[in-house]
């Protein structure tokens, strides 16, 4: 008993060994929790006897921390007696944990949940050679388990990324590649690409790839394609979008075939067919290249000409009949009409009396023969009786023959007032005739220029002179009759003047060589590599006019020697610049010439050549270039040098040359800063497509000369183009930046553009040195319905940190409904060739008491120089002092700047002022002036 006392006491001390064995370990990592202060660290684990080790059901997992919010990390085990953390090799302390303790229902352990809080202070603070860590230590009888290291790290993405994608234009079917590298991040952003802002699903389409280390890569590019691409990157913290990149898939032109040969332009002789294609197979689109070569191809062709007939001489006469007739024929063979040519005019056959009216047939035929004959004699007696009357009444008559028939009905009518002016002009012919103040007389009739004496008799006589020995005589309520009987104040003139007979006016001058103006026919233009036009003129000199180009030629009176005359010619290269630009020079002008080369004038003869630059001395340095024989081109002068062997002067928009021969001419100019501008006209088309849904619109921008347009609008007229818009100006920088084109306020649904951009841009060099080719953009336009008949948009013209133009599109396309916009303004197309006179605005009696009045020199200044300061000729005076007349220079120069307006007001006011400041000079009245003053040029309308 006492043993099994003994024994029972021993099992029993056994087992208070071992609850005492954890009581103190329990104790010791209760301490050790609670942050003592021994320093010894937690047992790692126990002997024990065999069972289960604690099991993690949830480990804690990487965390990271947005902003400066905590993050909690948790951990569930089983069987545990008790769970704590470590963080970065150190425990946590007891307070910070927050423990659950359950059971398992299916194997009865205990199962114990812990998590802790770790804030943004506490990760900043650390600084170890690696990440922010903890992980769960977890008890049970058996021994101690580890968990997973869990790391947590502060989460962030900066703004900028380290790339973003690059615009690029690429040709249709090329490969496209946009690079893109997010901004730095904790986690790394996550890549997305977007296309006109909405995503890109590369699962749905096999061409696109976005896998490749965040770049986007297009295989093979369409037109739809096109559009504006963003990289977007994204963690838990942030969003961040790259910049925009323009993708513009462009499209390079192609011919379609050739026409069918149209017929020859003539019926008769030697004449031209052609054939065209247009750029439309492809169109250019996006600003893809238009097609090289030549849309319209000719080939000469003859037509057979129609061939009239004519008759062989007659036959000989037949034997004399019993009728007393004989015949002859002749036949219509020399030569026989052919080629539709008409049949000889008149009998193939002809009789005649063979016996000279003595053969009698009978009492009948006898009686025949007297009645003709006094017939015969009655017809003499009565011719010979109005002759005489006719004679009588001339002889006896005081008005002569120049009275105005019926045909003056169709002339109009117009009342005259001739008047005399007041003494001391001094534009008078015979400045010292007495002019009677009280005279002033009144005619009414129908009043018509002939030729240049009667023109002067117009300006001259009946604002200057009396009218003396005027005849008038009433013939009817609507007929007068005007004559001159004396034109004295007209010496070395013998001829007389009349009024002419009717209303048709002739208005050129009759040359001994027969030659006709040649008009240039506008509709031609697109089949010429060159405008051309001629006129013959003699010495009364005259104007050329290239009709809508904006070029003319001024030949002054007396430039061509009396009793000659010439053809003179003049056109304008169309085709590709003979002039290769050098350097930074750019062409501004066309390539005017003027011939014959060999022509010899004996006055300066004056060349007016548009141009697009915008003028000014302090950003450009233009030069005047000519073509020598060998086809070279050489520099004649600088605009702002001085110079005796021509002369230039600038204006806004054409250049006025005076020179001495004739030959090929341009205008260069080199850009002297990056102000420079050239000027642009800018312009709208537009035509229906094949399909009747789809509507092209056609955008131009060529240099602002008139001829430039006249090639864009002859190209239309064979597209079937139409005029949307008044064209506009358009300023281009020479800073380097491009040109964007671009379509706005489409009508959401009616319409739609294809493709999906309506942005293109030109790039600067396109458009500086675009010289004389044509620069367009294209854009295509498609209806959702038929019924849609109205287009209403904007087309937004720009240089980038440059000029910007709107132009309002506003049109029907149905060509019924369609408003017609005028191209040019037809002022110089009816008359490319005037001669004489009427040719120039000064009358010339008046251009000869300016010359008489300026080109002598005078001690009070009244000289050429101050009328040439007076009608803005400042520079270069020096070449004005070696022309015989330097004043008839001026006079030309001012007719070639003013051919289009006329402004004789001008020069009227320039000629009064003249007289005013040399009354302040000469301080006395003007009764006593040497010279007359010109103050009656206003009254008189110069």
């Amino acid at each position: 008993m006492g043993r099994a006392a003994a024994a029972g006491t021993g099992a029993g001390g056994a087992r208070r060994w071992l609850r005492w064995l954890e009581l103190c370990f329990w104790a010791a990592g209760a301490a050790a929790a609670r942050g003592t202060d021994n320093g010894e660290a937690l047992p790692e684990s126990i002997p024990s006897a065999p069972g289960t080790l604690p099991h993690f059901i949830e480990e804690p997992d990487d965390a990271y921390i947005i902003k400066s919010n905590p993050i909690a990390l948790r951990c569930k085990a089983r069987p545990a007696m008790q769970i704590f953390f470590k963080c970065n090799g150190e425990w946590v302390h007891q307070n910070e944990h927050v423990s659950e303790e359950s059971l398992d229902e299916s194997s009865g352990l205990k199962v114990r949940e812990v998590f802790i809080n770790v804030t943004r202070q506490q990760v900043e603070d650390f600084h170890g050679p690696e990440d922010y860590w903890c992980q769960c230590v977890a008890w049970s009888h058996l021994g101690t388990s580890k968990s997973r290291k869990a790391s947590v790290r502060i989460a962030y993405l900066r703004k900028n990324f380290e790339q973003d994608p690059q615009g690029r234009e690429v040709p249709i079917e090329g490969m496209i590649v946009l690079h893109c590298r997010p901004p730095e991040g904790v986690p790394a952003a996550e890549v997305e690409w977007l296309k006109n802002e909405e995503p890109i699903d590369s699962e749905q389409d096999e061409n696109i790839d976005t896998r490749a280390d965040h770049n986007l890569i297009i295989r093979q590019a369409r037109l739809s394609d096109s559009g504006n691409y963003t990289c977007m990157a994204a963690n838990i913290v942030a969003k961040r979008r790259s910049l925009s990149a323009t993708v513009v898939v462009y499209v390079n032109g192609g011919w379609s075939s050739w026409t069918e040969w149209s017929a020859c332009n003539v019926r008769c002789g030697r004449g031209w067919q052609k054939r065209s294609r247009t750029c439309t197979n492809p169109a250019p689109l996006n600003g893809g290249a238009f097609c090289e070569g030549m849309s319209v191809q000719k080939i000469t062709c003859t037509s057979l000409c129609p061939v009239d007939g004519s008759w062989e001489v007659w036959s000989e006469w037949s034997v004399c009949s019993p009728e007393c007739e004989h015949l002859r024929i002749r036949e219509c063979t020399a030569p026989p009409p052919r080629n539709g040519g008409k049949f000889c005019e008149g009998l193939s056959q002809e009789s005649e009396n063979c016996t000279d009216g003595l053969c009698i047939l009978g009492i009948e035929n006898a009686s025949d023969i007297a009645l003709y004959s006094g017939l015969g004699a009655a017809v003499v007696a009565v011719a010979v009786l109005v002759i005489g009357v006719t004679l009588y009444r001339r002889s006896h008559s005081d008005y002569g023959v120049d009275v105005i028939d019926s045909s003056a009905l169709t002339g109009g009518f117009q009342t005259f007032n001739f008047k005399t002016v007041r003494q001391g002009n001094s534009l008078l012919l015979n400045p010292a005739m007495q002019p009677d103040l009280t005279v002033s007389r009144t005619y009414s009739g129908p009043i018509c220029l002939q030729d240049p004496l009667d023109k002067e008799l117009m300006t001259e006589s009946s604002l200057f002179n009396p009218l003396s020995d005027i005849k008038v005589k009433v013939q009817s309520s609507f007929m007068v009759s005007l004559g001159v009987s004396e034109r004295a104040e007209y010496p070395g003139k013998n001829r007389l003047g009349t009024f002419p007979h009717g209303n048709n006016c002739a208005f050129s001058t009759v040359h001994p060589r027969n030659k006709t103006p040649f008009i240039q026919n506008l509709s031609s233009l697109a089949t010429r590599t060159e405008l051309r036009t001629t006129g013959v003129f003699g010495h009364l000199g005259g104007r050329l006019v290239m009709p809508n180009t904006g070029v003319s030629l001024l030949i002054p009176h007396g430039a061509i020697p009396e009793e000659n005359s010439w053809e003179i010619y003049m056109s304008i290269n169309q085709g590709e610049p003979s002039l290769q630009s050098e350097g930074s020079e750019v062409l501004l002008s066309p390539e005017v010439t003027c011939g014959p080369p060999d022509m010899v004038v004996t006055t300066p003869f004056a060349l007016t050549i548009p141009h697009c630059a915008d003028v000014s001395a302090e950003h450009w340095n233009i030069h005047l270039k000519k073509r020598t024989q060998q086809g070279k081109w050489e520099e004649v002068m600088s605009v702002e040098d001085e110079s005796t062997s021509c002369y230039c002067l600038l204006d806004p928009f054409a250049c006025h040359v005076l020179l001495d021969s004739f030959g090929t001419y341009a205008l260069t100019g080199e850009p002297i800063t990056d102000c420079a501008v050239k000027q642009l006209k800018v312009a709208v088309f537009g035509c229906m497509s094949c399909n009747s849904l789809d509507y092209n619109l056609r955008v131009y921008c060529v240099d602002n000369t008139p001829c430039a347009f006249q090639e864009v609008v002859s190209d239309e007229r064979h597209q079937g183009g139409q005029l949307l818009e008044e064209p506009k100006l358009l300023h281009f920088k020479g800073n380097t930046f491009s040109l964007q084109i671009s379509v706005l306020d489409i009508p959401p649904f009616l319409w739609r553009i294809k493709p999906f951009t309506a942005c293109q841009e030109v790039p600067f060099s396109r458009v500086w040195c675009s010289n004389r080719q044509p620069l367009h953009c294209a854009f295509s336009l498609e209806r959702y319905t038929p019924t849609t008949t109205e287009l209403s948009c904007k087309i937004c013209i720009r240089q980038l940190k440059g000029h910007e133009q709107i132009l309002q599109v506003e049109t029907s396309i149905l060509e019924s409904e369609r408003e017609t916009i005028t191209f040019f303004a037809q002022e110089d197309s009816a008359f490319p060739a005037q001669t004489g006179p009427k040719a120039f605005k000064i009358p010339y009696s008046i251009r000869q008491r300016i010359c008489a009045t300026f080109d002598t020199p005078n001690a009070k200044g009244k000289d050429w120089q101050m009328l040439a300061q007076k009608n803005s000729i400042n520079r270069n005076l020096s070449y004005f002092a070696t022309q015989s007349s330097p004043s008839a220079v001026i006079l030309n120069l001012w007719e070639a700047r003013h051919q289009h307006d006329g402004d004789l007001d001008s020069l009227a006011c320039a000629l009064e002022e003249i007289g005013r400041t040399h009354m302040k000079l000469s301080n006395i009245t003007e009764s006593q002036l040497d010279e007359p003053d010109f103050n009656y040029s206003r009254q008189n309308g110069l």
